[in-house]
């Protein structure tokens, strides 16, 4: 693939030419529209914007597929795709989005369809850090593009309303080509439609905030309002979870049991998005703007008569009532910065509308696009949407980066299109689920005003994400869970004494083992409840202590500590990693301010996921001399950078040398090779001594076997019989290569002592 990295005149110019017209014919299919979107659900790019119910904002079906333009915009650099070319290029992405709507401008049609071509996908919430100078002081811990977009070389629409289909193809290279790719697309779908595999494994919801913390943060907003900051914040908590399975599935179990007007699926390789959202950002047709806000929220009742009765009361409630209004306020002043002078006008006020788990008020508001502003324009002036930020629109949008911990991406952005024939389209990117790294995500909120209450603000998330959730709890399970990881399950710890949730657990910055990594550590291995080697893993801890720390050592029944933390985090089977950990506390606190820290997590095996039988080596180039080095301390950067050094060049692991160029470790494990018949083990000035290492010398030794400790130098790892890694979590596994120069690799041995040694 060609790359180029040039400015913004510079690619207008190598990207395709405007496209000489438009391949449209009708297109009969014979599955449900989203049956028939599904058939193309793993192929990157594709994008499929479903309208459910009976609302009057769904009427159209639209679905892109194989993109002749990608590209997306992170952190000011905009990258994508056509055809065999990559390009970069750092730009503002709305004057991206701008430069190539009006080099693929077309005069709109005189029909009903929303669009024949264009561009589809979604603007993340987090580019207001575009439009406006925000502080950013919540984390980006999703590390997704602020920006993606595709255009599409088939798009089908299909009509609700009168039941037609169309497929649209532009004209790239001639118009027999877009004939023959038309031909060979409707063959493609005599062909029968693949059978997805519905099954799939989500570990238990863990929110960002617990109830406590999601109710300090709504008073602390009515504190703003107080104080005169603020009218109304919209607060959001996020979910997440471990997910393996089919993220179309998801999606077509969520649009079967709630359909709502602005439902999208998106898949872009690395992550995909499930959007079950009921509402209209904005909408462009001619020259006419609609914005349709939502505020107000009642679950549906169990029975007719309290279903009614919900409905009544959030139609005649003045707080949702006054918060409605307000955002009418804010958006009739951000589309009017676009519109004609007199053009915006309220067309209907708290419309009550019913979908399957909620009721929501809604407001329609229009005016007319002023002459000389495009679409861009309209999306520019008036994103992200003002029903999902609070008013002023600013002011509101600093206090929800200070109080939500992770950044929002998606979440009350925008998914949807922008037609090259002026047309515009966007929801408010709510409930919807992004799935990436083996990870989902969703985030719900709502509106806080003065009069408030935090926990029917709180129960209100609830009511909104139960969407999502109650399509998780359904999920047919995989025959194997997904992996569990430190965001997929509930990890209890023990903390100087208490059992608490990890996630509930905070150090002080002040601390010493926090400010400078005075601590120490020990990793151990438990299989099915059972703790190997804790004697000889407690005597190199207690060693660390003497050493480190003042006063005595803790008299505490480790093996009771962690048996119950194990119990807890649901770990009492399988294998499973417990860290023991003590940490300095503050200057001058003695021995009564040190931390003790008791942790467990799932153990997935060193080489899973890694090709061949061994590990890759590659050698670290900076020697090393420290007494700390004897000890597993808290100060890791060391070893972290090798193994980042040695990822970078394709290893699993950086061999470590001490300060004369000799052999000491990997930046994880002991090293142990067979050479010249002799088991040698490198000699180092300071080393940590290793608890497996420790075990599996002792029973080579009595078996006769002769075991040296001796300076090893590089030279000699390519004449070894064979080279051995050992940790207590992994025991010994081959080494495969060093810096490229394959080993010989003897997993027998490996298995035979393995079995042995964690029996």
């Amino acid at each position: 693939m060609n790359e180029n990295r040039t400015g913004m005149e510079d690619l207008l110019e190598l990207l395709p030419a405007p496209f000489a017209g438009i391949l449209s014919e009708p297109l009969a299919i014979a599955e449900s529209f989203a049956e028939f979107a599904g058939r193309f659900a793993d192929e990157t790019g594709t994008v499929a914007l479903l309208s459910g119910g009976g609302h009057d904002s769904a009427r159209f079906h639209v679905l892109g597929l194989r993109p002749w333009l990608t590209f997306r915009e992170r952190a000011g650099k905009v990258t994508g795709e056509f055809g065999d070319s990559a390009f970069e290029v750092e730009h503002d992405p709305f004057d991206f989005l701008q430069a190539i709507s009006a080099r693929y401008r077309r005069a709109e049609s005189d029909d009903d369809l929303p669009l024949r071509s264009g561009l589809l996908g979604y603007l993340a919430y987090d580019l207001k850090d575009v439009l406006e100078v925000l502080p950013r002081t919540s984390r980006d811990d999703l590390l997704l593009p602020r920006l993606w977009m595709a255009a599409p070389s088939i798009l089908v629409v299909h009509d609700r309303r009168d039941g037609s289909t169309t497929v649209h193809l532009p004209v790239l290279r001639g118009l027999d080509e877009a004939r023959s790719r038309l031909a060979a697309f409707r063959q493609e779908l005599t062909r029968p439609a693949p059978v997805r595999d519905d099954r799939a494994s989500a570990g238990p919801l863990v929110s960002g905030l617990d109830r406590g913390e999601y109710m300090q943060a709504v008073e602390a907003v009515r504190e703003y309002i107080r104080r005169g900051h603020v009218y109304q914040v919209n607060m959001s908590q996020r979910f997440e979870t471990g997910f393996q399975g089919d993220p179309y599935a998801l999606f077509s179990r969520l649009f079967v049991a709630n359909p709502a007007p602005f439902f999208s699926f998106l898949q872009a390789g690395d992550h995909q998005l499930a959007c079950t959202s009921p509402e209209r950002f904005v909408e462009l047709r001619g020259r006419r703007v609609e914005t349709r806000p939502i505020k107000g929220t009642r679950p549906r009742g169990r029975t007719p008569e309290e279903d009614e009765a919900l409905r009544r009361d959030l139609e005649t409630s003045f707080k949702d009532d006054s918060e409605l209004s307000m955002i009418v306020d804010l958006l009739r002043n951000d589309i009017g910065k676009v519109c004609a002078a007199g053009s915006v006008r309220v067309l209907e006020h708290k419309r009550v509308e019913a979908y399957e788990n909620v009721h929501h008020l809604v407001s329609v508001v229009e005016g007319i696009l002023d002459a000389g502003m495009d679409a861009v324009d309209l999306v520019r002036a008036t994103f992200p949407g003002g029903s999902i930020t609070g008013c002023p629109k600013i002011r509101a949008m600093e206090v929800i980066d200070e109080l939500e911990p992770v950044r929002r991406h998606v979440y009350t952005g925008s998914i949807g299109y922008i037609g090259f024939g002026g047309t515009l389209d966007l929801n408010i990117a709510i409930r919807t689920a992004t799935i990436a790294g083996g990870r989902l995500v969703y985030s719900v909120g709502g509106g806080v005003v003065y009069d408030s209450d935090p926990a029917d603000e709180y129960e209100e998330t609830l009511h909104k994400g139960r969407t999502i959730s109650n399509a998780l709890e359904r999920l047919r399970p995989r025959d194997e869970a997904p992996p569990p990881t430190t965001d997929s399950v509930v990890r209890w710890a023990w903390s100087d004494g208490k059992f608490l949730p990890l996630s509930g657990i905070a150090v002080p910055v002040e601390e010493e083992g926090f400010a400078y990594g005075y601590g120490f550590f020990e990793t151990l291995r438990v299989q099915d409840g059972r703790i190997l080697r804790l004697d000889a893993h407690l005597r190199r801890f207690r060693r660390a202590w003497e050493r480190f720390l003042p006063g005595e050592f803790p008299d505490i029944t480790w093996k009771d500590v962690i048996d119950q933390v194990l119990e807890r985090s649901g770990l009492s089977s399988g294998v499973s990693a417990v860290k023991l950990l003590s940490a300095a506390g503050k200057p001058g606190s003695g021995s009564r301010g040190n931390r003790l820290l008791v942790t467990a997590r799932p153990y997935v095996h060193r080489l899973h996921g890694i090709p061949g039988p061994g590990l890759r080596l590659s050698v670290y180039p900076h020697g090393r001399q420290s007494p700390l080095f004897e000890h597993k301390t808290m100060n890791y950067m060391l070893q972290r950078d090798a193994a980042n050094w040695a990822k970078a060049r394709g290893a699993d692991e950086a061999i470590l040398l001490n300060a004369d160029g000799t052999v000491s470790e990997t930046n994880t494990a002991n090293l142990i090779g067979r050479i010249g018949g002799r088991w040698v083990r490198p000699f180092s000035t300071h080393v940590l001594p290793g608890t497996f290492e420790e075990a599996l010398l002792a029973h080579l030794a009595a078996h006769g076997e002769e075991v040296v400790v001796r300076p090893l130098r590089l030279p000699e790892l390519s004449s070894a019989e064979a080279l051995f890694a050992t940790n207590a979590l992994m025991g010994i596994v081959p080494i495969a290569s060093v810096d490229g120069a394959e080993l010989p690799c003897d997993t027998a041995f490996c298995e035979e002592n393995n079995t042995l040694l964690f029996a």
